[in-house]
């Protein structure tokens, strides 16, 4: 499954990037216009970032971590894609940060890193990457310092495996404790010209329930301070939550 997904994070991504932001000196330009706004809506759990060790997993394009570094941070980012990699290091030229980019499947971190960090991020569209939570969170414990923060800020189930929404109409179509993989197209696809399309390979995902998450994290010895389940603002989908974030600290 990680030789596959890493595989459709590698295929022309780089010309999805530019499609969505623009060029690297305009997103950084951006950034650097209101690094804050970058975070939200998990901004205020970070506190003061300035002089810290923040690593984030599955840091895709980069554009979180040029914000925390623009506010000070000392930033990590773990991704498996090289054209995520070359986009976010361009960025962060543009914006006059310097950050650390490890080119690696996270689950392969314990293999290669023995630093602990004062955040730990991961963020939107990255759990059902992972066959196995409870591995994760092991790795996610080892990389906290004792006084470390972990938050993380994903899409709400209800939302990607349970109902399907067409304007107004909301319809229970899925099965929120399906444990089973589902293949569906790279998140980057809606960024690329419609010709190219059908040629993209597809990405297999696990989609995990909340319990099913705060659960793993516990095992973990991860101590689950806040969960914040945020609603969806679309006009059609008010009373609909979209996503939740989750702010933890090791026992």
């Amino acid at each position: 499954m990680n030789v596959i997904n890493e595989q459709a994070w590698n295929q022309n991504n780089y010309q999805a990037l530019l499609n969505r932001f623009g060029d690297p000196e305009v997103t950084a330009r951006k950034i650097k216009e209101n690094p804050e706004w970058r975070l939200h809506p998990f901004r205020k759990y970070f506190g003061d970032v300035s002089g810290k060790k923040a690593i984030h997993l599955l840091g895709s394009n980069g554009v979180k971590g040029v914000a925390l570094a623009l506010l000070g941070a000392e930033v990590t980012i773990v991704d498996f894609s090289k054209e995520n990699e070359r986009f976010a290091r361009e960025v962060a030229e543009e914006a006059g940060v310097s950050m650390e980019y490890i080119r690696s499947d996270v689950m392969s971190l314990q293999e290669k890193s023995g630093q602990q960090y004062d955040v730990v991020l991961m963020e939107l569209g990255v759990l059902h990457y992972f066959i196995s939570l409870t591995s994760l969170a092991s790795i996610v414990s080892r990389l906290l310092d004792k006084d470390g923060i972990f938050i993380l800020h994903e899409f709400h189930p209800i939302s990607t495996k349970l109902i399907s929404s067409s304007g107004k109409k909301h319809k229970v179509t899925g099965n929120y404790f399906d444990p089973t993989l589902v293949t569906l197209d790279v998140a980057f696809t809606k960024h690329m010209p419609e010709e190219n399309k059908k040629d993209l390979a597809k990405v297999y995902q696990r989609q995990w329930t909340i319990g099913e998450v705060i659960t793993s994290f516990a095992k973990a010895g991860i101590y689950v301070e806040v969960l914040e389940e945020e609603p969806n603002h679309k006009v059609h989908d008010i009373g609909l939550p979209k996503t939740y974030t989750i702010v933890a600290k090791k026992i």
